[in-house]
């Protein structure tokens, strides 16, 4: 069994990458097990001195252990002006900052829906960037990017209707599954 933790970079409810992220269980090799990460949207701005005097709050830690606990994880994000989502950087900045920081050797995914035909390259572009620095390996292609994400998935069932789109996630899903047995065999 390989477990996935899935972090969603949009805190919308009705959002199109939320959707992607709860489409991924039906499209996954057999073995794979998805969980969603704890919430960040209540986590206060990374701060070094509020660090220092007060620890890691609560709901950061939670983000921490569920991080460590998985075999990979997985970012489904928007792009907010060219880049990562503020919210997403900052829980990102938190837990890179605790002891034996739980990135390093993590396994990584990507995938991005967005309204542009780009579909989010840019933000993939500055994650992969953070993922780099913090010496997490990110698997390279197959690479999702869902551009014009209102013609490819129905925003009233959350619903993947583009069968292209379903192939490439379906894809990238074996390929990360291989690369996490590659890095845990490493281990």
């Amino acid at each position: 069994m390989i477990s996935v933790l899935c972090i969603c970079g949009s805190l919308r409810k009705g959002s199109y990458n939320r959707m992607v992220m709860n489409a991924l269980p039906g499209l996954a090799p057999e073995g794979m097990k998805f969980s969603e990460s704890p919430p960040f949207a209540e986590f206060p701005l990374y701060n070094v001195d509020s660090h220092e005097a007060n620890g890691v709050p609560a709901a950061v830690q939670k983000l921490v252990d569920a991080v460590r606990a998985a075999d990979g994880v997985i970012f489904i994000s928007p792009e907010y002006n060219f880049s990562i989502p503020g919210g997403l950087k900052n829980a990102i900045d938190w837990v890179s900052r605790v002891k034996d920081q739980p990135f390093a050797g993590k396994p990584i995914a990507i995938q991005s829906a967005a309204g542009g035909g780009l579909g989010g390259g840019r933000m993939q572009y500055d994650l992969r960037r953070a993922m780099l620095f913090l010496n997490a390996p990110t698997l390279i292609k197959p690479e999702i990017f869902i551009g014009n994400v209102s013609t490819r998935i129905d925003a009233n069932t959350g619903q993947i209707t583009d069968q292209q789109t379903v192939g490439f996630i379906k894809q990238q899903l074996e390929a990360f599954a291989k690369f996490i047995e590659q890095h845990k065999a490493r281990k």
